[in-house]
């Protein structure tokens, strides 16, 4: 237990603020929630801080009510329910079943295993988490729990996303640690530059995608993403079917070359094929079509249109006759959906009441028994299953200032997204790079004017762990970051931020050789600053960004860093 000074001190927030808050928040009834994203969960205490919002809701009582917490609810894709035509979960011939430990060791606890050793373990454990995006390529560097030969990357930017990603990137350059680096891509990107092999992929022009739902709508949905044109993409032959090259023709074609049951003619079973991409999503629009209460039939007018607004797709991409079959009864009610870019429940279908429709119903404990059943895999210590604080630390409990991170690193590091420069590969969309051409090192204007700086200023940002403030590419260049100063009233002082999207190296920026023949780079592509580098390296990890061992995210909200001028 602390203070109410105590915990102001540690906020940074007023007394004042912190009471107000809360007495307009318990105002409202159950018509009022803590939401929360990014901001209190990319932290070393990430998962205790979100547990700590999520106990906040059960106090107010608020799961399932109208203005409270709801769940994301989403139209089913695989079927197995009653009335949708192809249970996908259920339709794998030859399946197999996993066995062994995954590379960065996630459900299963340290201690159940040969390879425990005591404590601190040579990297975390992840019993309740998965998906660990950070731990994947150094957990090969490490080779722990085992090396790898061969490393396949889809859709993936670890290098530039992720806090510290040049960690990443001396792992990636070693061949002795990957010997067989190939990629799925839709460019020569800031990880995929460095595979011996990469595959083109479809673009979201061209692709199919199943996008699901998130917390924040009560309504129920399944957006679908289809291709609305023809694939720039070569043409490559699969099970004898003609396909765009593709993640999807990869595995299709990894399939075949080696044999793989749940492939190929009657893949999914007797009668029904798996040969080409369509023949997994048509079926996954006709679930959607039929989840619950079936959507109507399109009309002919409707009809009509979908064949209209398709006539300029190849074969390989639209087939009336070939999706007509795979949907038998259900080829008007696909039809339905595609028309729509998905399904979409009626607006007068989302409350009930008080009551949001789509609810959790079920029990949400304060106290997480399985939480509290699991270990610290680098201090043995239980972790806590009830929300609680625990302060910004490395892997092995030490503070930033024990650690030696912050002694001459006055500056708070943060980093955000524009609105029209989201991701890592924005960054070709040139209508939006136009009109945010280049990003900056935004700073207060007290603590500009006590490090002599103005707007348009040219700044390193360096960190403990990064002195010389520079992206080694391990090729012989090294990327500095530097960026030009904003300043402004609308960050706290002590704080800096820049966002995401600029200060590429590659993604186009840079000239590539292509069989021998230089395909030159857009020096646009490579204006700002990147300074996700600047980010801080766990001691004991030392290839790793600073992580939550428990929850899993990463720590792109603690380093400190400094800002010297060029």
């Amino acid at each position: 237990s602390k203070s109410m000074e105590e915990w102001s001190e540690i906020c940074g927030i007023s007394i004042r603020d912190i009471e107000e808050t809360a007495r307009e928040l318990t105002s409202y009834g159950k018509r009022a929630v803590v939401d929360v994203h990014r901001g209190i969960a990319q932290h070393t205490n990430g998962f205790y801080n979100v547990t700590s919002a999520m106990t906040v809701n059960l106090l107010l009582g608020n799961f399932d009510w109208k203005g409270g917490m709801i769940a994301a609810s989403t139209y089913n894709t695989m079927g197995g329910k009653e009335g949708q035509p192809f249970p996908l979960d259920q339709w794998k011939p030859g399946r197999t079943s996993k066995f062994g430990i995954s590379i960065i060791r996630h459900d299963v606890k340290y201690e159940d295993t040969t390879l425990f050793a005591g404590y601190p373990a040579k990297r975390n454990w992840w019993p309740l988490s998965s998906d660990i995006y950070e731990e994947i390529i150094p957990s090969i560097g490490d080779a722990y729990p085992y090396p790898v030969k061969a490393l396949f990357s889809y859709m993936a930017a670890p290098t530039y996303s992720l806090p510290a990603g040049h960690t990443n990137i001396e792992i990636l350059a070693d061949v002795e640690k990957i010997p067989l680096f190939f990629a799925s891509d839709i460019l020569i990107g800031p990880t995929s530059m460095y595979a011996d092999y990469i595959f083109p992929d479809l673009s979201y022009l061209e692709r199919w995608e199943m996008h699901g739902s998130h917390p924040n709508m009560p309504v129920k949905v399944q957006p679908i993403r289809q291709p609305v044109i023809a694939p720039l993409t070569e043409t490559v032959r699969v099970f004898g079917e003609e396909m765009p090259c593709s993640y999807e023709a990869l595995l299709l074609a990894l399939a075949e070359r080696l044999g793989m049951k749940g492939f190929g003619k009657d893949g999914f079973g007797s009668g029904h094929d798996l040969t080409r991409p369509d023949d997994f999503y048509i079926r996954m629009v006709a679930n959607v079509a039929t989840d619950g209460t079936p959507v109507p039939d399109a009309d002919d007018s409707e009809v009509k249109l979908f064949l209209e607004s398709r006539r300029h797709l190849p074969k390989t991409v639209f087939d009336l006759e070939r999706w007509e079959k795979i949907t038998g009864p259900n080829w008007r009610k696909v039809v339905y959906v595609l028309n729509r870019g998905g399904r979409f429940q009626e607006y007068k279908d989302i409350y009930k009441g008080d009551w949001v429709a789509n609810q959790y119903k079920r029990l949400v404990n304060f106290y997480q028994e399985k939480t509290a059943g699991t270990r610290n895999s680098f201090t043995g210590k239980p972790n806590p299953g009830y929300a609680t604080y625990i302060p910004v630390s490395t892997t092995i409990g030490q503070s930033p200032k024990e650690a030696g991170f912050e002694d001459g690193y006055p500056l708070h590091l943060l980093t955000q997204r524009d609105v029209a420069m989201t991701k890592s590969r924005t960054v070709v969309d040139y209508w939006l790079l136009s009109i945010v051409p280049e990003n900056a090192v935004v700073i207060n204007g007290l603590d500009a004017k006590r490090l002599g700086l103005k707007s348009g200023d040219l700044v390193k940002v360096v960190s403990a762990t990064n002195r010389e403030g520079v992206w080694d590419l391990k090729n012989g260049t090294k990327k500095p970051m530097i960026g030009k100063v904003l300043v402004t009233e609308t960050i706290m002082p002590g704080v800096i931020t820049f966002t995401l999207g600029h200060g590429h190296w590659a993604s186009g920026s840079t000239d590539v050789v292509i069989d021998n023949t230089i395909v030159k780079g857009d020096p646009r592509r490579a204006t700002g600053i990147h300074s996700n580098a600047a980010m801080w390296v766990d001691p004991h990890l030392r290839n790793t960004c600073m992580l939550d061992p428990v929850g899993g995210s990463v720590s792109f909200y603690d380093t400190k860093v400094m800002l010297v001028k060029v």
